[in-house]
């Protein structure tokens, strides 16, 4: 017999190369509500006088016409098919192979616990959000 039930959470993450610096959050689904909360943290974290530019990956939730986007943010949606483009894909991709694979939760607030762990551990070891996320061709001169 098999045990197919599952659950899921989504984390929900965005980081500034240049700081070496995240935010994110975990939520039990993915659409423009958990967006809408997601782009306020991104707003707080945003350094006074500043101003960030959000790279997205054309996701159904990142171009909601309910999206409230903050003023010190401004998004800049990718191509279809061009993940390569987005350097946030590398910290899932580090998450995935260093921190959250091939992992069995006994309970909903495991995998919250875990994708809450996988992220504070990462954005605890700055030069390893920089090395996975800063790209020279993105700076300004």
């Amino acid at each position: 017999m098999c045990d197919t039930r599952y659950e899921w959470a989504y984390l929900f993450g965005a980081v500034c190369p240049e700081r070496a610096v995240g935010v994110g959050i975990v939520m039990p689904y993915a659409n423009t509500e958990a967006m809408n909360k997601h782009l306020q943290e991104i707003g707080k974290a945003v350094a006074p006088g500043a101003h960030a530019a959000l790279v997205l990956d054309g996701a159904g939730w990142h171009d909601s016409a309910d999206l409230v986007m903050p003023d010190n943010i401004t998004p800049m949606v990718l191509p279809p098919y061009s993940p390569e483009l987005n350097p946030v894909e590398n910290i899932w991709e580090y998450l995935r192979k260093n921190k959250l694979a091939n992992r069995l939760y006994d309970t909903y607030e495991d995998i919250v616990d875990a994708c809450c762990d996988a992220w504070n551990a990462l954005m605890a070891v700055p030069n390893t959000i920089a090395t996975l996320t800063r790209r020279e061709w993105a700076k300004v001169s």
